[in-house]
């Protein structure tokens, strides 16, 4: 599929691993699963409970809540970070409409990430307290 550089910059655009180094993100690779989803295969469900990430690295997607079309995507995307630490359900139900060749990052290798590198796991907490406003 695609080479490690290709994916350590996928994942460098990933805002929850946006203060890791290359280092870091070459670790987070090797613990994601390289797939390849056919055309009109629904990776996630709407409701359902949250338990990886999925970083598109080719192919479409199309993202649907409650049935409605809200949005089409190509290229490079990903979703499902929230899941990886509250496995929280799914927001949307994201289908692929071409054939996708994404990494998925389970909440189990992420967990077990984390606990043998705190510094990744320090720069995952900082990137979550970026994106959330203080009050």
């Amino acid at each position: 599929m695609f080479g490690k550089d290709a994916k350590i910059e996928r994942l460098r655009k990933v805002p929850l691993f946006a203060h890791c180094s290359k280092r870091e993100l070459a670790e987070i690779a090797a613990v994601a699963d390289e797939l390849r989803f056919p055309p009109r295969r629904e990776v996630i469900r709407e409701g359902a409970t949250g338990r990886e990430l999925v970083v598109v690295l080719s192919g479409d997607i199309e993202i649907r809540r409650g049935g409605e079309l809200v949005a089409e995507e190509r290229g490079a995307n990903f979703f499902g970070e929230a899941a990886l630490l509250t496995g929280a359900p799914r927001n949307a139900t994201v289908t692929t409409t071409s054939e996708v060749e994404a990494l998925v990052l389970t909440d189990r290798a992420f967990r077990r990430l984390l606990e043998r590198s705190p510094e990744i796991q320090r720069k995952v907490h900082a990137s979550l307290e970026d994106r959330v406003p203080n009050d």
